[in-house]
């Protein structure tokens, strides 16, 4: 049960913190990270990077600072991962711990405490609040029906459950949501559910739960929320999705589940149950810091000293402005509450999403197996955090990032500098600092201290604001103002006309390199600390405290270093990512982790048919000429049955006409539609657009149908393809893409450029659509493309009526 603490390579050991009076103590937490799979580059920029660089930044500032994180490792995905893996709970938490911590490790997130919610503290602590909930009268018992099944003698929890979804006729969609069409499920709601384990069909039956009164603590709740939002700066993606709920009318919310894996309920009548991971995560804040101290009423009981900062992606809002609050309130305790949330939206990857489940992007591990330099990763990362909308990671930005922004403004800056000044005397300064006479005297230092001075306020403002991306822009600004004062006082001129004038713009220049890193240190701390040794100083030095006059003194950068001081040795701090290792690491990590690795086992067996074939012509030297050997053959035919490659062209996608369309007798939300796609009889196909479409516009209408998808029943409705539609990113507008007036009834809508015969039915096990489906999207001029390119047909191309940049499936 390993724990991660002042986990950051670059992050020596601290004595256990408490708070401590009169000083400004801050508690941090970032999202608690699901243990059931590897962390990608959005989860991390999303919680552990963007709470890291927000500790770092406070503690260069002096404040009292302890940064709490770990592992969610309770709830039914672990389960579900443990079946999968065909091992314990137990151990699949152990294994993905490890995993998070070597990852988060390599990233340099300095946690005080990186602990796991599969601790005794956890249980004490979430027992105990449930303990003061029921004590008070917020907790209500209802009974539910819920899927059981008959085989496992269990009931069965949301994503145990497989089935087709009612909305976009899926026929993988999990119990809880469907990673198709991103809609929210209850498990009864899926149509022919099957038990994941077993594949058996389960039946509904009735079972009694506990569940949290939350309209009961609604004065509470909106009185906390209405002062705190504003008192800690909520950012507008909070208040949004927290509004939402609040309009939405706050119901009772169940916190039991039939399962094994979790905290158990101390209560007679629901000992057989533990607590909802909803309900028992957050918690996790809590009883991780309780592993770190027995103290941790200090820290999370003392609201009057303790300012508390939580950082999370935007999907994990309501668990920390409705629910976590709401379960502290009913305590009735003195809790220390959330005062400031900072949360993103998604990082997007290349033309898709990223996606744990998938395995599609970058993950953890994937960056570590690259040989980018981990503070090229964070810069990267942090200059895209997606802090108002969804944001995009690229290889081509990543490269022109590192080499526009990093080499050639930050690293030219400094290596200019102290290269200069490492310069034997008479070409430089010997390595030691020069005087700076009379340096505010000279209009052009002068001008650059006030402009530095406004900037690093500037800094100060923003990053307080936890406006992160601002910060480092600012930072970035001030080696942009350096880069501009060396050419404008033209050093290398003036060493040899007018030293006492050099002298000044050198020493300020390397003032200004220890003040930018000190800036960057929260954003790339190993950089950092390269530049403080390049120039010979230690790294405790680092500091941007208002005691020690540390931003008043950034007005004056020839005043930061003392003359006579002897730097170190310089070496070049970026290296230059080229174009053709760019496209390399865009190919390596196309597609999804099961794609690349079925890529790995492909190359493997290419390359071991080679072997046998080279191994063929040796040992069948004297065989008659022409005529192959044994060995020879089998390897040729092995090499033939090489799997076809995911591309669209797979994708039967006609050309088709809706005859009838109808309401589905047994599903308020499905059209049952006959659709001529060009055959003998008209396809019958299940539509989930009742609340997008009106019925009349669903007649003798022309649209674009995916045909050879695996058939589905669909509330006793046997489904035979799927309607392509557009919808925006809240899925609150579809509409149909249309092909052309002139397109022929059942003719294939075609791709130019990716040509071959379609699957003749996609099998769901190689998740072709899947894969395909997050690169259709409509373009500005509302064309249905696959990575740019139109559905083509002879009468033109596919469009829809107003959805420009929108998800197609």
């Amino acid at each position: 049960m390993g724990d991660l603490e002042n986990s950051g390579k670059n992050n020596p050991p601290q004595n256990l913190k408490l708070p401590i009076p009169g000083k400004r103590n801050i508690l941090i937490t970032s999202a608690l990270p699901y243990v059931n799979n590897v962390p990608h580059l959005g989860n991390i920029i999303g919680c552990v990077l963007s709470a890291d660089v927000f500790a770092r930044y406070c503690r260069l500032r002096g404040y009292n600072v302890l940064y709490i994180c770990g592992t969610d490792e309770y709830g039914t995905a672990t389960e579900n991962k443990a079946l999968e893996e065909g091992v314990t709970p137990q151990e699949i938490c152990d294994k993905y711990h490890a995993i998070h911590k070597s990852i988060y490790e390599w990233f340099d997130i300095s946690f005080d405490k990186f602990g796991r919610t599969s601790s005794p503290e956890q249980t004490k602590v979430c027992q105990a609040i449930f303990k003061k909930l029921l004590e008070n009268n917020w907790l209500s018992e209802n009974t539910m029906q819920q899927l059981y099944c008959d085989t496992c003698q269990r009931f069965l929890a949301d994503r145990f459950v497989e089935g087709s979804c009612p909305h976009c006729n899926y026929d993988s969609a999990r119990g809880d949501q469907c990673e198709n069409c991103g809609k929210l499920l209850n498990p009864t709601e899926l149509l022919d559910p099957k038990c994941k384990v077993c594949k058996s069909a389960p039946h509904i039956r009735d079972t009694d739960h506990l569940f949290l009164e939350l309209p009961l603590l609604k004065d509470k709740l909106e009185a906390y929320i209405n002062e705190m939002s504003v008192a800690g700066g909520w950012s507008q993606n909070a208040i949004q999705a927290t509004n939402a709920w609040l309009r939405e009318g706050l119901k009772p919310r169940c916190i039991t589940r039939d399962l094994k894996w979790g905290v158990p309920v101390p209560h007679e009548k629901y000992k057989d149950k533990v607590f909802y991971v909803w309900f028992d995560a957050p918690i996790g804040y809590v009883s991780i810091t309780a592993c770190y101290t027995t103290e941790w009423e200090k820290w999370w009981k003392n609201p009057e000293e303790v300012e508390l900062f939580q950082f999370m992606g935007k999907d994990n809002v309501p668990f920390h402005t409705v629910m976590f609050p709401s379960t502290l309130l009913g305590t009735g305790e003195n809790w220390t509450l959330m005062k400031t949330i900072s949360v993103t939206e998604y990082l997007n990857y290349e033309s898709g999403k990223f996606s744990k489940s998938k395995g599609i992007g970058v993950f953890g591990n994937d960056a570590k197996d690259t040989n980018i330099p981990i503070e090229v990763w964070r810069y990267y990362l942090l200059t895209n955090r997606p802090e108002v909308s969804d944001a995009l990671f690229t290889w081509d930005d990543l490269r022109a990032k590192l080499n526009n922004e990093l080499l050639k403004n930050l690293g030219n800056f400094i290596n200019r500098v102290l290269n200069f000044i490492a310069k034997a005397p008479g070409l430089g300064y010997g390595s030691i600092l020069p005087d700076a006479q009379d340096a505010e005297s000279h209009p052009s230092t002068k001008a650059l201290g006030d402009k530095v001075g406004e900037l690093v306020e500037q800094y100060v403002e923003a990053m307080e604001k936890v406006k992160l991306k601002q910060g480092l822009k600012i930072a970035m600004a001030i080696s942009t103002e350096g880069n501009g004062y060396l050419q404008e006082n033209e050093f290398w001129r003036l060493y040899k006309d007018d030293q006492p004038t050099c002298s000044i713009v050198m020493r300020t220049s390397a003032g200004l390199v220890y003040l930018i890193a000190s800036l960057l240190e929260p954003f790339m701390p190993s950089f950092s600390i390269e530049v403080l040794k390049q120039l010979n100083l230690p790294f405790e030095q680092i500091s941007l405290c208002d005691e020690k006059g540390d931003i008043e003194r950034a007005k004056r950068p020839w005043e930061i270093l003392s003359a006579g001081h002897r730097i170190g040795n310089p070496k070049p701090l970026f290296k230059e990512l080229k174009e053709d290792e760019a496209e390399m690491y865009r190919g390596k990590f196309s597609g999804s982790q099961a794609d690349r690795a079925d890529r790995k086992l492909k190359e493997e067996a290419e390359a071991k048919i080679s072997e046998q074939l080279n191994k063929a012509k040796l040992s069948d030297g004297n065989a008659k000429k022409g005529k192959p050997t044994k060995s020879a053959q089998g390897a040729s035919k092995t090499a033939s049955l090489a799997e076809a490659e995911i591309s669209v062209s797979r994708l039967d996608i006609r050309v088709g006409l809706i005859k009838k369309a109808e309401k589905h007798s047994s599903a308020d939300s499905l059209y049952v539609e006959e659709i001529d796609v060009g055959e003998p009889q008209p396809r019958k196909v299940v539509s989930g657009l009742v609340k997008y479409i009106p019925l009349e516009k669903m007649q003798n209408r022309k649209v674009c149908v995916l045909c050879n998808l695996k058939p589905a029943n669909m509330r006793g409705v046997k489904s035979e393809a799927m309607v392509l539609c557009a919808s925006n990113s809240e899925d609150t507008k579809v509409e149909l893409v249309e092909p052309p007036e002139g397109a022929v009834i059942g003719e294939r809508v075609k791709f130019p450029g990716f040509e071959g015969s379609p699957d003749d039915q996609l099998n769901p096990k190689k998740k072709v659509w899947e894969t395909v489906q997050p690169d259709l999207r409509t373009d500005e001029e509302l064309v249905a493309c696959f990575k740019g390119i139109p559905f083509t047909t002879s009468a033109g191309v596919c469009k829809v009526s107003s959805l420009n940049e929108a998800k197609i499936r």
